[in-house]
């Protein structure tokens, strides 16, 4: 039976949680053995050995390196598992983190490891976080691991936010544009045709090919949107398949203008995950399975399994990834001298912040490139409309000089 409990601490702080027992003295003996007073205690609803947290989300990477950075920091202090989780659960901001830290806390207390304790809340913990938080308390590395955690989630962060303030930009020109073009169409136009239209100015085809545009949004701006919204929901359909995952990963790899710097991130991600997993003591083909569960490219994750079988078979790594088309020669290369000289986690480090190197110029490339050329086309489109518009003004104006 599980029950919900509310006590008192020793240091005073309310504490919250819950606990299984068969019946509620067997409850209360467990909670006082954890030092803790307790105020109240009943039965839970919904039969869960756990705190109920509002919405289950994996945090964000940055969220993530802030965790391991001041984990690290406290457990290399010589500070105990149980006294690092106190502190984090009380200076910890994203609130959902907050929880699940607490819900850790409360499970380590009772007798569970660090990681068995991270288990319950996979929602919350990146299974590959957990697993290397058990490689640390196995090896008695747990502070190096939480330090190698860190700089991980801060150099995938890093990534993400590129990625994120290379689209914002875009997108809010694109959406601003569009609304610019729309009021254009369905509240400017129709004005300076009725006046075209009483003075018997002939509009030129230019003219009627925005009229015609400007009366089916107005007429028919729900059949627009009903459409939009099919094909949006379309192709997230098409995307929650197999084939789906496939085609749209095959376009994100394939496509001009995007291949180049996908390509990068993915193999920035591969080469920085796989060097912290042999760094940690993993084999190889443990630490490529591993690799391939958080690789977010169907493509790349099936010809990764190739390369997998083959290393089973005998090959060496940097023969067997040959047929990943992500990867350029010079990550090969540097995976050939990593394993002959026997410094492949270190080869795999540096080649991680080369490509990071290079995502990041790539961005700034990008930024350049993609800002002018939507302003160019938004001009070129709303100075169509502009002189659709002022065409029949001048043809009206030598009608009255007449």
């Amino acid at each position: 039976m599980i029950y919900n409990y509310k006590a008192v601490s020793n240091k005073g702080e309310i504490i919250e949680g819950s606990c299984e027992g068969e019946n509620l003295d067997e409850v209360l003996e467990k909670i006082r053995t954890n030092k803790y007073l307790p105020i109240s205690v009943e039965k839970s609803k919904n039969n869960r050995l756990r705190t109920n947290i509002a919405f289950k989300t994996k945090v964000s990477k940055k969220d993530m390196a802030i965790f391991c950075r001041q984990f690290y920091t406290m457990v290399d202090s010589g500070i105990s598992i149980i006294n690092c989780l106190e502190v984090l659960k009380k200076q910890t901001e994203n609130k959902i983190l907050k929880e699940a830290i607490g819900q850790v806390y409360n499970e380590v207390q009772r007798g569970m490891t660090l990681s068995e304790a991270m288990k319950k809340d996979k929602d919350i913990f990146p299974d590959f976080f957990i697993n290397m938080v058990e490689i640390g308390e196995v090896s008695g590395t747990l502070d190096i691991i939480l330090h190698r955690m860190s700089i991980y989630y801060e150099k995938e962060d890093k990534i993400e936010s590129k990625v994120k303030s290379a689209i914002i930009y875009p997108i809010i020109l694109i959406i601003v544009s569009v609304f610019v073009i729309i009021f254009l169409l369905t509240m400017v136009l129709p004005t300076f045709i009725s006046i075209f239209e009483s003075n018997n100015v002939l509009l030129p085809v230019p003219t009627r090919i925005l009229l015609n545009i400007s009366n089916s949004l107005k007429n028919h701006w729900y059949l627009y949107l009903i459409l939009f919204l099919i094909l949006i929901l379309t192709i997230n359909s098409y995307k929650q398949t197999q084939d789906g995952r496939i085609f749209f990963d095959r376009l994100k790899i394939k496509l001009p203008g995007i291949k180049k710097i996908n390509s990068k991130i993915i193999t920035s991600k591969f080469t920085r995950t796989l060097s912290t997993l042999l760094f940690s003591g993993i084999p190889l083909i443990q630490a490529l399975k591993v690799v391939n569960k958080i690789i977010e490219n169907e493509v790349v994750v099936k010809e990764l399994e190739e390369a997998i079988e083959s290393i089973e078979k005998g090959l060496p790594l940097w023969k067997s990834i040959e047929g990943i088309s992500v990867f350029s020669p010079i990550v090969k290369s540097m995976i050939n001298v990593g394993e002959e000289s026997g410094s492949l986690d270190k080869l795999l480090d540096k080649t991680a912040d080369f490509y990071e190197d290079e995502v990041d110029m790539l961005f700034q490339r990008m930024n350049t490139i993609i800002e002018p050329v939507l302003i160019i086309i938004m001009a070129f489109i709303i100075g169509f409309i502009v002189i659709a518009m002022a065409i029949p003004m001048f043809d009206m104006v030598n009608i009255i000089q007449m």
